[in-house]
């Protein structure tokens, strides 16, 4: 603009016109450009929308953006559909537990406890940490987002230490011998992974192993939905999900499966050595006392084909194991290409056994 004006000062209308319909234009038109970019370009926005919002609460509390947003009817509605895909023969423990999911979300629960609370009494390997696994990531959005305590850890009156958080200075023993010092600054295994997180689904396993002094910690837990930890800090355990399991009448329900008592009868004496072993205020507290029964082996058929058809690691098991094993035995001319190889677990159940059933050379 400076050199405009000078060229018009003195006359020189040749170098003028240049000036005003050539450089500056292509001046002002790079600017233009860079306005424009700079504002496509901009690193913060002016208007703060929901997902905005949402994107800042999801960091806070845990819970996905998608959670935030998505119809919590629909959800609850398909709760139990849900978890059928994952939890195989045991309709009735999932229609008691989305029942009483559902019950809680629409208000309809106590509101100062926590959003859920459950016993499962059943065998091993029926489904009860599955079902949890699959609550967790049909609330929460993740499996991962469930905190998993093994009960037959805390089978001392000082294991509360662990749940909430060692006093400063506190010495845990572990073995004749064997000290630990455990730093004042370190949290509890139950408190902190709540606290960091407390939209979760907290597994207490084989519950009857725990110390008597630790029911006095889940008891104020199912009752208040709060703890407070050894820092002072109050958790909040109102959006949790907690779940005891137990083996406890395990030995009846199996024989009602197999058919020498009534499923009915063994019900009733599964749920009778249940009352013997737990306080009644701990077994009141809870929403459901929910039954598992021994897996039929139609059940278990289903299992192993969802197991199949759904995890890589059985399939890369099945590479490395069952077809290196065939191809040495074609290597040593042991198989030909119309062989037929039967595979089956030797006595022991250690390990795999072929015999080729027919072999054309």
């Amino acid at each position: 603009m400076i050199a405009l004006q000078e060229a018009e000062r003195q006359h020189d209308v040749p170098k003028a016109a240049v000036l005003k319909y050539g450089a500056i234009q292509e001046v002002e038109s790079a600017i233009a450009k860079l306005e424009k970019s700079a504002k496509d370009n901009v690193m913060l926005t002016e208007t703060v929308g929901p997902e905005n919002i949402a994107e800042v609460v999801s960091r806070w509390t845990g819970i996905p953006v998608t959670r935030l947003d998505q119809n919590e009817k629909k959800r609850l509605i398909s709760l139990a559909d849900k978890l059928h895909e994952r939890v195989v023969g045991q309709d009735e423990a999932v229609k008691a537990v989305a029942a009483a999911i559902l019950r809680s979300r629409v208000g309809l629960g106590r509101p100062q406890q926590p959003s859920g609370s459950f016993l499962f009494l059943g065998p091993t390997g029926v489904g009860k940490t599955e079902l949890a696994k699959a609550l967790a990531e049909q609330l929460f959005d993740s499996e991962n987002l469930l905190v998993r305590l093994d009960m037959s850890e805390y089978n001392d009156k000082i294991s509360v230490n662990k749940l909430i958080g060692a006093p400063p200075g506190y010495v845990l023993k572990l073995k004749p011998l064997l000290y630990v010092y455990i730093g004042h600054e370190e949290g509890g295994q139950l408190t902190e992974p709540v606290r960091r997180r407390p939209y979760c689904v907290v597994l207490f396993d084989e519950v009857e192993k725990t110390h008597v002094t630790v029911f006095n910690t889940l008891l104020q837990v199912l009752e208040d939905g709060r703890l407070t930890d050894s820092h002072g800090r109050t958790v909040d355990f109102k959006n949790t999900v907690i779940i005891m399991t137990s083996n406890l009448g395990a030995d009846h329900l199996v024989s009602g499966l197999t058919g020498e008592m009534t499923m009915q009868v063994a019900r009733d004496n599964a749920m009778k050595d249940a009352k013997k072993h737990f306080r009644p205020e701990l077994l009141n507290r809870l929403d459901e006392i929910v039954m598992f029964h021994p897996l039929s082996h139609e059940h278990l058929a289903k299992i192993v084909q969802l197991q199949v058809y759904g995890a890589r690691p059985i399939r890369r098991w099945l590479e490395r194991k069952v077809v290196t094993d065939i191809s040495m035995m074609i290597v040593r001319e042991e198989i030909g290409d119309d062989s037929i190889v039967c595979i089956d677990v030797n006595e022991a159940k250690t390990d795999l056994v072929y015999r080729i059933d027919k072999m054309l050379l």
